[in-house]
C-alpha cells in the first residue's frame, strides 16, 4: 500500500467534510435504478448465490465504515473509501460477485429517461462493475460525496480508485457487503485493536456489553474499561483504540480460560485462575491494591473487576516462573522448590 496509504488518508480526511445527507450526484445504472432500493430484497428478486473466486481475490465492503477492502487470500491488498446508499435508499447487504464490467458506461436518468453518454456529466464516472440487478460499483462526478451515505444504493468510488479496482478485480470476484459498526483487528504480535463507526442506517445499536462481546473473542475484554467503551460508542468516529496483546496462558501444562495480556511493556496474569491452578490461596486487598498469599504479597491491578498481577511477581506469590514463547504463548511452571500445595482458598477482597 505504501504511498497509496497517504492518498487514502487524504481522501478519508476530505470525505469527513461532507454531510451524511449530501444531495449532489446520483447512483444507478439504468432507468430502473431508483426502483430497486429495498435492502437485501432487490425488489423481491432472490439474492444470487456467491461464486467461488478462481483468483483468490475477494472484496468486502462495510457500509457502516464506508470502506471497500480488496483481498488476495487473507491479505488486504487495498482499502478504498466509498460512498454508499442514503438512509432512505440503503445499499443492499449480502454476497454477490462482479457480473459485469464496462468502460465508459452511459447512464439513463430514471426520471427523464434521457441517456447521458460517458463524460464529465455522467454520474457513473468512467468505470462500472455490476453486482446484481441495477446495483454496482462505479466512479463518480461528485468526488466530494465519497465517505458519505448519499447514493440511490450503488457504491461510488474516486475515479482513480475505481479504475484501479477495475483492473485488479476480474469477472466473478466475490463481493460481500456487510454492515458492521465494530471492526476488530489483530496484528502479527497479537495486539488487538478496534474501531466503532456511526450507525448511519440505524441498523446496529451498540451497548458497552455488546462491544465487550467482540473483545471477548480475543480475550482482551477486561482491559477495555466500561467508561472507555461507552465514550467510544458515543464518539463512533472510526478512530482506532488499542486494547492489549493477548497470549494463550498455560500453567503447569494446563491452558487457562483467561489470557495473559500485554500492555505498556508488561505482561499481566489473571490472579484468580492462577490461584486455582497452582492451588495457592490468594487474598486481594482493594485498599492497598495488593495481592497476598502465604508465600508473599505483590501489587496488582483491577481491570473490569478482574485482578491481574505482573508476570514478574509470579514467583513471589505463586512460586511459578514463566516466559513468552516464540509462538506467542505464555507458559509457566511451578519451581521445584515450591512448598507443598495448600487447599485453594477463594480469592477474597477487602474494600
Amino acid at each position: 500500500m505504501n504511498n497509496g496509504v497517504d492518498m487514502l488518508l487524504y481522501k478519508k480526511i476530505t470525505a469527513l467534510c461532507c454531510t451524511v445527507f449530501l444531495l449532489a450526484g446520483v447512483s444507478g445504472y439504468t432507468a430502473d435504478a431508483a426502483i430497486n432500493t429495498e435492502v437485501g430484497s432487490l425488489s423481491g428478486m432472490p439474492l444470487p448465490a456467491p461464486k467461488k473466486s478462481e483468483t483468490g481475490k475477494k472484496i468486502i465492503l462495510n457500509l457502516a465504515s464506508r470502506l471497500l477492502t480488496l483481498y488476495e487470500g487473507t491479505e488486504k491488498v487495498r482499502i478504498y473509501p466509498v460512498a454508499v446508499g442514503a438512509p432512505e435508499t440503503p445499499s443492499p447487504v449480502g454476497e454477490f460477485s462482479i457480473s459485469e464490467k464496462e468502460v465508459n458506461p452511459s447512464w439513463t436518468d430514471p426520471k427523464t429517461k434521457i441517456t447521458v453518454p460517458s463524460g464529465p456529466s455522467n454520474p457513473l464516472g468512467y468505470r462500472w462493475l455490476g453486482l446484481y440487478g441495477n446495483y454496482g460499483i462505479h466512479g463518480t462526478n461528485a468526488p466530494w460525496s465519497i465517505g458519505c451515505s448519499v447514493s440511490h444504493g450503488c457504491i461510488r468510488m474516486y475515479e482513480e480508485d475505481v479504475e484501479e479496482l477495475f483492473e485488479s478485480a476480474p469477472m466473478g470476484t466475490p463481493v460481500e457487503i456487510i454492515y458492521d459498526r465494530v471492526i476488530m483487528e489483530e496484528a502479527p504480535d497479537h495486539t488487538v485493536s478496534y474501531y466503532i463507526y456511526p450507525d448511519g442506517y440505524g441498523w446496529e445499536p451498540l451497548t458497552v456489553s455488546s462491544v465487550k462481546e467482540y473483545l471477548a473473542r480475543y480475550g482482551v475484554e477486561d482491559f477495555a474499561l466500561p467508561d472507555e467503551v461507552y465514550h467510544k460508542i458515543i464518539a463512533s468516529d472510526g478512530s482506532v483504540t488499542y486494547v492489549a496483546k493477548h497470549y494463550d496462558l498455560i500453567i503447569n501444562g494446563r491452558k487457562l480460560k483467561k489470557k495473559a495480556l500485554g500492555k505498556d511493556g508488561s505482561i499481566w496474569i489473571p490472579a484468580v485462575e492462577t490461584s486455582v491452578v497452582t492451588k495457592v490461596g490468594a487474598y486481594w486487598d482493594g485498599e492497598t491494591n495488593t495481592l497476598m498469599t502465604r508465600l508473599g504479597k505483590v501489587p496488582g491491578i483491577v481491570k473490569s473487576d478482574v485482578v491481574y498481577i505482573n508476570e514478574k511477581d509470579l514467583e513471589s506469590v505463586f512460586h511459578i516462573k514463566g516466559c513468552l514463547t516464540e509462538d506467542l504463548v505464555y507458559e509457566a511452571e511451578s519451581l521445584p522448590t515450591a512448598e507443598p500445595a495448600s487447599k485453594t482458598i477463594a480469592l477474597g477482597r477487602k474494600y
